[in-house]
C-alpha cells in the first residue's frame, strides 16, 4: 500500500527501512532486524533521498547518523506510520475474526436435519460466532444474498451466475432416472441453471421431460404433487413431502447433484470461510443421500 508523496509515489518499504535505520544507526542490525539483504537497505535509503532531494543520514566506515534533514523526516514520520500500521493490524485482525453473527439462507427443499448438524458443528468451532438460519424462495433464491440481507446459501450446486462463489458440497444426492412425466414449470426468476439441474430436459435415454405446470411456489408445487398432476424429484427427508397423499418413489441414473454454499464474492469474510472449513470437516464425516421422485 503506497503513500503518495507531493513529487512522486513512494513505497512504504523505504518508510520503514528509513525509520528502522534511524532507529538502529547501523546498516547490518537494520537488515537483520528486517530480515532483507543489506544491499536492498542500501538501495531503499538511497531511493528515499532522491525522492526528498537531500541526504537522510550522515555515513561513514566507523558511524552512521542522521542529518538535521533526517531527524526532521523522522519526527514528521514516525506518527503517520504508527498509525498507518496500526489501522493495516486492526484490519488484518477484524478480516481474520469470526466473532459475530453468520446469516445461513436456506430452500424450503434443504434438509432441515442437515442444517442444524451444519451450525452446530460451525457454532462448536466457532465459539465467538452465532449462526441464524433464514429461509429463502425457492423461486428466487440468490436475492437475498446480492442484497446483503444473507451472508451465505445453503442451495444445491447449480449455478452460473458470475457474481456468486460456490463454496464446498455439503452433501451429494443422487438422481436417477425421471420418467417422462409431467413435472413443474419453473419461472423466472428461478435460476435456470439450477432448474436444469433439478428437473432435466430428458431422461437420460432422451425421453421428454414435460415442463407443463407452471408454479408460483414451493407451496403450490407439492400441492400439484398431492393432485396427482405432477412429478418432481426431490432429496429425501424434506418435511412438506413427507405427506401421507405423496408417495416417495427412488429414481436413478442421473449426474449428482450437490447441495452446498454459495455466497456473493465481493461479501466473502472470515465467518464464511469458517463455515466453509465446517462443512469440509463434515463432509469427510458423511456420506451420499439417495434421491426420490415425488408423485
Amino acid at each position: 500500500m503506497p503513500f503518495r508523496w507531493e513529487h512522486g509515489g513512494v513505497d512504504t518499504a523505504e518508510i520503514e527501512v528509513f525509520l528502522t535505520l534511524a532507529e538502529e544507526l547501523h546498516f547490518g542490525r537494520t537488515a537483520e532486524r528486517l530480515r532483507m539483504p543489506q544491499p536492498r537497505v542500501s538501495r531503499l535509503v538511497s531511493a528515499l533521498e532522491r525522492r526528498v532531494g537531500g541526504a537522510l543520514f550522515e555515513r561513514t566506515s566507523r558511524r552512521v547518523r542522521l542529518t538535521p534533514l533526517g531527524e526532521q523526516l523522522r519526527d514528521q514520520l514516525q506518527p503517520a506510520y504508527k498509525d498507518l500500521t496500526a489501522a493495516l493490524d486492526g484490519a488484518r485482525a477484524t478480516a481474520r475474526d469470526t466473532a459475530g453473527v453468520l446469516r445461513i439462507g436456506f430452500s424450503p427443499t434443504s434438509s432441515m436435519t442437515v442444517l442444524t448438524r451444519l451450525t452446530g458443528a460451525f457454532e462448536a468451532r466457532n465459539p465467538g460466532c452465532h449462526a441464524v438460519l433464514d429461509g429463502v424462495s425457492n423461486l428466487d433464491p440468490y436475492s437475498a444474498l446480492r442484497r446483503g440481507e444473507l451472508d451465505v446459501l445453503v442451495n444445491w450446486l447449480a449455478v452460473e451466475e458470475p457474481d456468486l462463489t460456490v463454496g464446498p458440497v455439503l452433501e451429494s444426492v443422487l438422481l436417477e432416472e425421471l420418467a417422462d412425466r409431467d413435472v413443474a414449470l419453473m419461472t423466472p426468476p428461478f435460476p435456470p441453471a439450477l432448474y436444469d439441474a433439478i428437473i432435466p430436459p430428458r431422461t437420460p435415454s432422451g425421453r421428454v421431460i414435460h415442463r407443463s405446470h407452471p408454479v408460483r411456489s414451493i407451496h403450490e408445487l407439492v400441492a400439484l404433487v398431492a393432485q396427482g398432476r405432477i412429478v418432481h424429484p426431490t432429496a429425501t427427508g424434506i418435511p412438506m413431502f413427507a405427506r401421507d397423499d405423496i408417495c416417495l418413489v427412488p429414481i436413478s441414473d442421473m449426474s449428482p447433484l450437490p447441495l452446498g454454499l454459495i455466497w456473493c464474492t465481493a461479501h466473502h469474510n472470515a465467518r464464511i470461510e469458517a463455515l466453509a472449513e465446517t462443512v469440509q470437516a463434515l463432509r469427510r464425516e458423511v456420506g451420499p443421500r439417495p434421491r426420490s421422485i415425488g408423485r
